[in-house]
């Protein structure tokens, strides 16, 4: 399961802006799209969610799954696969990288299998079609989220 998908986006906003977006799962069927429900299930001692519970739905890959989050400083944060029904596993990550002034550059990398047969183009269309729906929300979001 080496194989991932991976791209970027600049956002016109400083990288603690967009990680509050990003943080902020209660919102995510607001924003992302595919997220039809999100419940964080527990928190670590900074308050940020440790595992999270999505309701998806991807097209191709529709789930009710939970994620473990790791958040490494203020400008990333990592997912694995704690459990679900479709996934066999899920792997992910949002890294965000000032550009100086309120921009950044934020990337986010997926790598997903699923316990039903596919095709691994079909695997990675899908998870390209996920990253770049997420990452376009994203911006939308962040940029007009008023600042301050």
């Amino acid at each position: 399961m080496a194989e991932h998908t991976s791209s970027s986006i600049t956002i016109e906003a400083a990288p603690a802006d967009v990680m509050g977006v990003i943080s902020d799962f209660d919102r995510y069927p607001e924003w992302t799209g595919e997220v039809k429900e999100a419940e964080v299930l527990s928190t670590d001692d900074q308050g940020r969610a440790e595992k999270v519970r999505l309701v998806l739905d991807a097209g191709a890959i529709k789930d009710d799954h939970t994620l473990a989050y790791t958040w490494t400083g203020d400008h990333e944060v990592s997912w694995t696969l704690v459990k679900s029904q479709m996934l066999r596993a899920i792997d992910g990550s949002y890294v965000l990288a000032p550009l100086g002034g309120d921009r950044t550059q934020v990337t986010y990398r997926l790598t997903v299998d699923v316990k039903i047969p596919m095709l691994g183009m079909i695997k990675r269309k899908a998870e390209k079609v996920i990253i770049d729906r997420a990452l376009a929300g994203l911006k939308k979001r962040v940029e007009s989220v008023p600042k301050g």
